[in-house]
């Protein structure tokens, strides 16, 4: 049996959160922008489908005398993903779930984030599984922000979030995925789908992320600090669809030696 032949590829399965299929697995934030013409743009060049927005920044209509997100973004074309950016309790976290249900007309899926404090904004654990669990019993539809911690993500998962999104480092540095064994751990103990939030500073990382095995990555800072945020927006969408054609390739194996592209073997000089 060949060495190739030893090692399973991976299983192509779509991307379904809350019963829907996805095409993209890039998703993209709203936030950083200069104007919300320029969100709109480098939305349209990523080819996301869902795009999140923190609940307590944006206008969705309630300010009838301020530019709406919902001028640029449209439900009818995007799924939209109400986040809790901003809380610092479970209390906190779960009001402004209730809010953005209000405000869209009963919907239900969210992505949840508590945060411990604003120097790292790293998940307050502890409050996100009171959040989590609060949240799951009044209907909502819970994609969950987290430490990279295998453990606490499946916990998640049990207790019927429908996607785990560990931090790849800390929101807004650009510094990547700082802990990929941690993340591998989680995406092959999980049953949902995985998708790295936050840290992802370029399309390598990006790529990474899909290469580990990862379901998708949602991204803000990236692209909107970029230089130029719609070239990047669409570098971010190239570089998710090549990590996950790596990822479903299989990679050659490491080795420490060298191997010669073009073996001897059987040659006659």
């Amino acid at each position: 049996m060949s060495e190739h032949s030893e090692r399973p590829l991976p299983e192509d399965r779509p991307l379904e959160i809350a019963g829907r299929v996805y095409q993209s697995r890039l998703l993209v934030g709203t936030g950083k922008y200069r104007d919300l013409a320029e969100t709109g743009h480098a939305i349209e060049a990523s080819g996301a489908e869902i795009v999140t927005f923190a609940v307590r920044r944006t206008n969705l209509g309630q300010n009838p005398d301020e530019p709406s997100l919902l001028d640029v973004v449209s439900p009818a074309n995007y799924t939209m993903l109400p986040n809790t950016a901003g809380c610092y309790t479970a209390k906190d976290a779960i009001r402004t779930c209730k809010l953005a249900r209000e405000l869209l007309d009963g919907h239900n899926l969210v992505k949840l984030e508590v945060l411990g404090e604003e120097k790292t904004l790293y998940p307050n654990m502890t409050e996100t599984l009171v959040a989590a669990e609060a949240l799951i019993k009044d209907g909502f539809e819970v994609m969950v922000y987290c430490s990279d911690d295998p453990l606490l993500a499946k916990r998640l998962e049990e207790m019927g979030c429908i996607a785990i999104m560990p931090l790849g480092a800390p929101i807004g540095s650009g510094l990547g995925i700082q802990n990929r064994y941690n993340i591998r751990l989680i995406v092959e103990n999980a049953n949902v789908p995985v998708l790295v939030d936050a840290g992802v500073g370029t399309a390598s990382d990006a790529t990474l992320a899909m290469e580990l095995g990862c379901d998708g990555v949602l991204m803000n800072t990236a692209i909107a600090q970029a230089r130029d945020p719609i070239r990047m927006a669409r570098a971010m969408r190239l570089a998710i669809e090549s990590g996950r054609d790596a990822y479903l390739a299989g990679r050659m194996p490491k080795k420490l030696y060298a191997s010669a592209s073009s073996p001897l073997d059987g040659t006659f000089f």
